[in-house]
């Protein structure tokens, strides 16, 4: 069985895909139903997505059930939206995707306050009770970071085992506990796995940032932590992201470097674990990694890949957009690290007005000949307004998808350069 590689929560370029909520004050019954209802539709959209795309790894978003650990929201949720959690559930394992959740900064049960415990508790038995109405295995985990010092990190450990030992084992068989980057290194972490039954997920990032003091190789890291994993649990998952160069120590890059991610996969020496990336252009860089992982990989992969982001770097770097066409010319070859060498380098470019009008053109070539003479007037008008005064091109952007589908321009549909700003 191959790597599973996987991102988290939110997916980029897909449109109606984003977790509604509102304000304390205006969670009525009526309007919990109306945003439950369509982050659901949102997350079956996703799934669906992630099929396609052969993505077998997602991290579903905590925001999932507006105040889903909170008196706030009263409303047997799990209930009500049975038969919507089923019919996800079912498409998740029947597309043998692994599923994951991981409660945010406030949910820590080590704490010395007793009702940051209690509602830590609380969000636990939440986060495990969506997966359970996803009826999805143990395989699907919740990951836990441990906690603060809180000034005697013995202590602070100790709180943390007697409370995961007293969880419901529901919830215990799904905990999962991963080192972080500011108080529990990866050795501190597998030692309290080891006296509470968990699996760890090891992080790279994380590591780097704060390592342990015991000098081993992150290869050996990742193999202890794979051995925390039990059968139960499935396949061994990590966590893999990049540091933004131009940001504090920890934080994700914008995108994940091909390169680097090929040189960490040569440094596992054979280990198979599951990776969920830490990144901000999520869905992209899942992808990019699937495609860099392929062997022997396929040139229509990079071809449709290629049809996502053409007019995108067409907009931002023209040289670079010849230099990809020209690349993907030679059908008998797999030029993957080149392929998002060239792109890499060229959506880092800033885009000119010029370029952005000859790529708003190319564009417009697809519906020039379908067009209403007022859409016409319409596409010419804004173009003129956008080469006179600047600006961003955003709403073109937009007026272009909407042509895109009313024509069913099904190319166009999925192209990067009019669904992501």
């Amino acid at each position: 069985m191959g790597i599973k590689i996987g991102y988290a929560c939110l997916t980029l370029g897909v449109p109606d895909t984003g977790m509604k909520t509102c304000r304390q004050e205006k969670a009525g019954e009526e309007r919990l139903k109306e945003l439950i209802n369509s982050n659901l539709a949102s997350l079956e959209r996703i799934i669906d997505y992630n099929i396609g795309m052969g993505i077998k790894m997602f991290r579903i978003s905590s925001d999932l059930i507006p105040f889903g650990s909170s008196p706030v929201n009263s409303l047997p949720w799990w209930e009500i939206f049975a038969d919507d959690f089923q019919r996800i559930g079912k498409k998740i394992t029947g597309a043998s995707m692994r599923v994951s959740m991981h409660p945010g900064q406030y949910t820590v049960l080590n704490s010395e306050d007793p009702g940051v415990v209690e509602r830590a508790i609380l969000d636990l038995e939440y986060h495990n009770r969506v997966l359970d109405s996803l009826v999805t295995g143990k395989e699907h985990k919740i990951v836990l970071h441990v906690g603060g010092v809180y000034g005697y990190r013995q202590e602070a450990k100790n709180r943390f085992a007697r409370m995961a030992s007293s969880l419901d084992p529901a919830i215990l068989s799904r905990l999962v506990i991963e080192n972080d980057d500011r108080s529990y290194p990866i050795d501190q972490v597998l030692e309290l796995a080891g006296r509470v039954g968990l699996p760890v997920v090891f992080d790279n990032l994380h590591h780097q940032v704060l390592p342990s003091s015991i000098d081993r190789k992150e290869s050996e890291w990742i193999a202890l932590a794979g051995e925390t994993w039990k059968s139960r649990d499935g396949s061994q998952k990590i966590h893999y992201s990049q540091q933004d160069p131009g940001k504090r120590p920890g934080s994700h890059s914008a995108t994940i470097n091909l390169d680097h991610f090929s040189a960490f996969l040569k440094g596992l020496e054979g280990q198979k674990p599951d990776i969920m990336l830490e990144v901000k252009d999520k869905n992209l860089s899942a992808i990019k990694c699937i495609n860099g992982i392929q062997n022997p990989g396929s040139m229509k992969k990079l071809e449709e890949e290629w049809s996502r982001y053409k007019y995108s770097l067409l907009e931002s770097s023209p040289q670079d957009y010849q230099s990809i066409r020209n690349l993907l010319k030679d059908k008998s070859t797999y030029p993957v690290l080149d392929f998002y060498r060239i792109l890499d380098g060229g959506l880092k470019q800033t885009a000119t007005v010029g370029n952005s009008i000859n790529a708003l053109h190319h564009v417009w070539g697809y519906f020039k000949e379908k067009a209403s003479e007022k859409e016409k007037k319409k596409f010419l008008i804004m173009v003129e307004k956008l080469e006179k005064e600047g600006g961003s091109p955003a709403s073109i952007k937009r007026f272009l998808y909407r042509l895109a589908l009313d024509y069913e321009q099904d190319y166009l549909k999925n192209s990067y350069f009019l669904l992501i700003p």
